[in-house]
C-alpha cells in the first residue's frame, strides 16, 4: 500500500552556485560515492533525497549522508540506506521505495513512492473508497 509520495525540483545552475559558494555542503549532503559526480547528477540526487523526506512525512531520524542514490546494473536508480536512516525507515514500516529521477533544460527532478504493508493485512476501506471515486481522464494531447 502506498503510504507516501514525494517530489522535488531543483534549478541546476542555482544548485551549482550554492555548491561553489559553500563547498562544505557536498560532504554534508552526499555519500562518498556520490561526491565525484557532475553537478547535474548531484542536483538530481539532492532532489531524490528531498523527495524521500517528503514521502516519509519528515526528516526525523534521517541523515543526508546515510541516504545514497545508487544504480542497479540496468541503470535504474535505487536508494541505499544506512545507519539510523535505514533503521528509521524500517521502523516506520516502509517495505519498498520507488525512485525516478531526471535532469534536463537546467532542471533536476525526482519522484519517490513509499510503500508499506497495511497493519490490518487489508486495505483501509476509506482509502479504497476515496481512490475509487477519482474519475479516469483521457488526455487529448
Amino acid at each position: 500500500m502506498i503510504v507516501g509520495i514525494g517530489v522535488d525540483l531543483v534549478d541546476v545552475p542555482r544548485f551549482e552556485e550554492h555548491l561553489a559558494r559553500t563547498p562544505r555542503l557536498i560532504p554534508r549532503l552526499f555519500a562518498p560515492s556520490e561526491r565525484v559526480l557532475k553537478p547535474r547528477s548531484l542536483a538530481a540526487r539532492y532532489a531524490a533525497k528531498e523527495a524521500l523526506i517528503k514521502a516519509l512525512g519528515g526528516s526525523d531520524g534521517l541523515h543526508w549522508t546515510d541516504i545514497e542514490v545508487a544504480s542497479e546494473p540496468s541503470g535504474r536508480p535505487v536508494f541505499a540506506l544506512r545507519g539510523e536512516t535505514a533503521e528509521t525507515v524500517a521502523g516506520r514500516g516502509i517495505t519498498a521505495l520507488h525512485l525516478s529521477m531526471s535532469h534536463d533544460a537546467g532542471l533536476a527532478t525526482a519522484y519517490v513512492i513509499a510503500e508499506a504493508v497495511p497493519a490490518s493485512g487489508g486495505v483501509d476501506a476509506s482509502a479504497s473508497a476515496a481512490s475509487a471515486t477519482v474519475p479516469a481522464r483521457e488526455d487529448s494531447a
